[in-house]
């Protein structure tokens, strides 16, 4: 059946309870406020010069970092819709910079591998401080749940339900 690993997806609850259970401690999570961000921006960055040609006459540009990010979108829509919406509005910032330094005479490319090696190595020390290894190690959906788990946090601050 074509729909039956949508019907057995794990609640956000559930998923973003499992996320914290390796990220108590106070160092990893400042890291990760650091790092996650910067890895989705660099990776899109990276991806952002994956071209998909497209006729001259069309409006939009086509790459693998919007690609990523509509994937994205569709599984945050059905694991939770409201997260998702806060997360569009993160990946059209993000979508938007990556625009603007493209269009720069600052090497995107160069910057994004550096940046991405750079904030991988970050988590790894906030994981290694943490004394637990990476959640995406068990479940590599869990490098999706990370954004969200910092987005989480904001609407819970804001009292914003998701």
């Amino acid at each position: 059946m074509i729909l039956e690993p949508v019907l057995k997806m794990r609640s956000i609850e559930s998923l973003l309870a499992e996320y914290d259970e390796s990220h108590g401690n106070p160092v990893n999570k400042t890291l990760h406020w650091i790092c996650v961000p910067l890895i989705m921006f660099s990776l899109l960055g990276l991806l952002w010069y994956l071209r998909v040609p497209l006729p001259e006459a069309a409006p939009a540009v086509l790459n693998g970092a919007v690609i990523l990010i509509v994937f994205a979108m569709i599984y945050y829509v059905l694991i939770a819709p409201r997260l998702a919406a806060g997360m569009l509005a993160v990946s059209v910032a993000m979508l938007a910079l990556l625009y603007f330094l493209d269009q720069s005479a600052l090497s995107l490319w160069k910057l994004s591998v550096a940046v991405f090696i750079l904030a991988w190595v970050g988590q790894f020390i906030g994981h290694k401080v943490e004394g637990r290894k990476p959640s995406f190690f068990k479940d590599v959906q869990f490098l999706l749940i990370g954004p969200l788990w910092l987005l989480a946090f904001v609407y819970r601050r804001f009292n914003i339900v998701f």
